[in-house]
């Protein structure tokens, strides 16, 4: 493990060479690269100080004793932002083994340069306190700036107000609710719902673990029965209709109450197709892949290995089908998937043996917060599945809209943070757990060759990684606070808001009925288009176009007393008329 190091003076070309180390960290013009944001890719200059993007273009007019970094060849794209991340997490009798510390070195060494962990408060504590215990493990480790969901992993209204003390007092606009780990952190569909229209009303994103956790609980119990205890027994005891299921569900209860859904880790093409049809019916939800289920696949619980079989154990488990990981690929790169995270939640091989003899208790969680670019980039872009800029959207952009924290993070431009990377796609590196800055003794991506590689990485515009060697100060990531109604979550819904309003059909013998209009006051009938024949007009108006004739028998104009004749017209060649009595 690396010690801790202090930003030092960088070594490459500097122009206008100074011996104040302070200027030269703070005033820095990026040259020759191209730069590429989700929307476009063009060749430009950067130039930062102070932590903040100043000037993007070509032939800057820039203060003296400013470094001058080459990027010639390399892509200038935003630093990662991975939305997913669980360090030190206390879970399943044991602690994530990567700490806000070793875990946020990790991702400034693969170009992140900005997580967002979850607070996990246990069933009846405050969320107030939870998220304040949070803030002191983190505050005083990170190396890069990261920000915090909040889970709700019970109901009462006490957590009622706290989520809007959370959301109003303490930079939180996301929570996220599990649908599954039963008795533990799973919550039923009645707080789910009550929990979404809380959020709904405080403009907040609920975020959903999405399987069914009765399902499983009966299944394990079967398994166990059945003396299948090894890691094959949690594949198993997690069927894909069951995320499928609890997707869907998540899904429909979310909707009834018009609240934004995000679903977390998505691992499964049926799971992936469900997202993108809801969002074809106008539902608004964002699905999330995770590096993981992009690159590796279920049959490595197959393993005759256990501990290699125990170290792929997250939940929802990798599927068996080989081509999941491609789907998965090519629905984050045509847009029914929308940006990825990791579940970053590492267990060494010591923590993960806790469940040998019972796979209910082998701790879930994978590495993955150092390796997800190179890895997204591998599977994606230089397989042609995407393009540079979609890679950017999912890596970064896309993250930073959803959370509301776009311009600020998430695209190269001026007034914009200073976390970059240069990139280089012709490069190659080989993941390893010996080469890896992670705790974690084992990797998942272990052998993969990854071509794209982060060459440098700023963070609040300091050089932190450069030439394989991190340039960390503990405790120098920020706190990043998100304000609520994230306009990609809130935009269509508020507009909903207005329209969508229950209605009231006034009949007979109601007040206000009678006046020859649909609602009893002269409106229109909310049911009808207006090209409907029931579409009502103004007060006192009538619809020529209307048919008179109605197969209930009864007619329009029953209560008019009969005439004594009525002028029919004949075919052509026929009589011209003719009176009926």
């Amino acid at each position: 493990m690396e010690e801790e190091q202090v930003p030092k003076e960088e070594k490459p070309q500097v122009d206008s060479p100074t011996d104040d180390t302070e200027t030269a960290q703070t005033r820095i013009l990026i040259k020759g690269g191209k730069i590429v944001n989700a929307d476009r890719a063009f060749d430009s200059d950067v130039y930062i100080e102070d932590g903040v993007i100043k000037q993007v273009g070509e032939n800057l007019i820039i203060p003296g004793g400013a470094r001058t970094i080459e990027a010639a060849g390399k892509l200038i794209i935003p630093g990662g932002i991975d939305p997913h991340t669980h360090m030190e997490l206390p879970f399943m009798g044991t602690q994530a083994i990567d700490d806000f510390y070793q875990g946020t070195k990790a991702a400034l060494a693969g170009g992140t340069t900005m997580i967002i962990d979850h607070c996990i408060p246990v069933k009846g504590e405050s969320l107030v306190e939870a998220y304040e215990k949070w803030r002191g493990k983190a505050d005083s480790k990170v190396c890069c700036d990261y920000s915090l969901h909040v889970a709700i992993t019970w109901w009462s209204e006490q957590v009622e107000q706290e989520i809007e003390t959370v959301c109003k007092e303490k930079g939180v606009n996301s929570f996220k609710m599990f649908m599954a780990y039963k008795d533990v952190m799973m919550v039923n569909d009645h707080e789910f719902i009550q929990a979404c229209k809380k959020l709904k009303a405080e403009g907040a994103l609920a975020l959903v673990h999405a399987e069914n956790g009765d399902i499983i609980a009966e299944n394990q119990k079967k398994l166990l029965a059945q003396g299948i205890t090894g890691p094959e027994g949690h594949l198993q005891s997690r069927p894909e209709e069951v995320e499928q299921e609890a997707t869907n569900r998540a899904i429909m209860l979310a909707d009834q109450v018009n609240c934004p859904l995000y679903i977390v880790h998505v691992m499964a093409k049926s799971c992936a197709d469900t997202i993108a049809k809801a969002r074809r019916d106008g539902k608004i939800v964002f699905g999330e892949p995770i590096a993981a289920s992009l690159a590796c696949d279920g049959t490595h619980y197959c393993s005759h290995d256990w501990g290699h079989a125990a170290a792929y154990v997250l939940s929802p488990p990798l599927k068996t089908d080989p081509s999941t990981p491609g789907y998965l690929m090519k629905s984050l790169a045509n847009g029914d998937l929308h940006l990825v995270g990791t579940d970053n939640c590492t267990f060494n091989s010591e923590q993960k043996a806790l469940g040998k003899g019972d796979f209910t208790k082998i701790p879930n969680g994978v590495n993955g917060v150092e390796d997800r670019m190179s890895v997204i980039w591998e599977k994606g872009v230089h397989n042609g599945i995407m393009d540079a800029c979609r890679f950017v959207a999912v890596t970064s952009t896309n993250a930073a809209k959803i959370f509301n924290m776009y311009p600020q993070k998430g695209v190269i431009q001026a007034g914009s943070d200073a976390d970059i990377v240069i990139f280089n796609p012709e490069a190659t590196r080989v993941i390893s757990k010996d080469t890896h800055h992670q705790a974690v003794d084992f990797n998942i991506f272990e052998g993969m060759e990854c071509h794209g590689v982060p060459e440098l990485v700023l963070s609040q515009g300091k050089v932190v990684f450069e030439d394989g060697e991190l340039h960390v100060t503990q405790g120098a990531g920020r706190f990043i606070p998100r304000e609520v109604h994230a306009s990609e979550a809130y935009s269509r819904i508020l507009i909903r808001d207005k329209v969508r309003k229950p209605f009231k059909i006034l009949r007979e013998g109601d007040e206000g009925a009678g006046d020859g209009t649909m609602n009893g006051k002269g409106g229109i009938n909310p049911m009808a288009s207006e090209g409907d024949p029931s579409f009502a007009t103004k007060r006192g108006q009538r619809d020529l176009h209307a048919s008179s004739f109605s197969l209930s028998g009864q007619q329009v104009d029953d209560h008019v007393a009969p005439r004594s004749g009525r002028s029919v017209l004949n075919p052509p060649g026929g009589r011209s008329n003719i009176f009926l009595s």
